[in-house]
């Protein structure tokens, strides 16, 4: 099972005068991270790279901002595969201290400062949510919504015409139980569009 982290954490390294800012926080896909990114450049415009790397929602990405290829954002990645996170990006700000650190050294620089931002990281399951659309006629409308908030699941919105049309959202985990159950309660009454699912 996939996790991601409940909020972002943060760690610091001095290696041979160049300082190592990391952060690691929960995103929902690429463009977020894109705009976490911008806005390191702009809050560190005296910064030498701004590194990063990202697993949400099926997307990878490992960017070496200027250092030599594969010595920043890959190791950085492989970080985070390793815990089996996912909803997540992790940036490392670097200051050059004048010192040149190797590929060796700059593997392990990345790497360690990803891993010790993420040893304070409270990690939580990654919930997979499935989105449904059915029909119902009028006299199964109480039905549905009782068994919908008896499931915990989200209405997101309820049409009113020929019959009653709802949109709703709930865990992947729940949802084979509840069409179960709503299609017996319902007697054939319920039509179903096709779910989809969503992160």
């Amino acid at each position: 099972m996939s996790l991601t982290i409940a909020s972002a954490v943060e760690s610091e390294l001095l290696i041979k005068k160049s300082r190592f800012l990391c952060r690691v926080q929960p995103v929902p896909d690429r463009e977020a991270a894109k705009l976490i990114v911008a806005g390191l450049r702009e809050t560190h415009p005296g910064a030498a790279h701004v590194c990063w790397a990202l697993l949400a929602g099926g997307h990878s990405a490992a960017v070496d901002d200027g250092e030599p290829s594969g010595t920043a954002g890959r190791p950085m990645l492989d970080v985070l595969r390793h815990q089996d996170l996912d909803g997540v990006v992790a940036t490392v700000v670097r200051y050059y201290g004048g010192v040149q650190l190797g590929a060796g050294g700059l593997v392990r620089a990345y790497t360690n400062c990803v891993a010790q931002a993420l040893k304070s990281a409270t990690k939580v399951p990654v919930l997979k949510v499935r989105t449904f659309q059915c029909a119902v006629p009028y006299a199964l409308e109480g039905l549905l919504r009782r068994e919908l908030e008896a499931a915990r699941g989200q209405l997101q919105s309820v049409q009113h015409g020929a019959q009653v049309t709802f949109v709703f959202s709930l865990e992947e985990s729940s949802a084979t139980a509840l069409v179960d159950r709503l299609d017996e309660a319902g007697k054939g009454h319920i039509a179903w569009c096709a779910p989809t699912l969503a992160d």
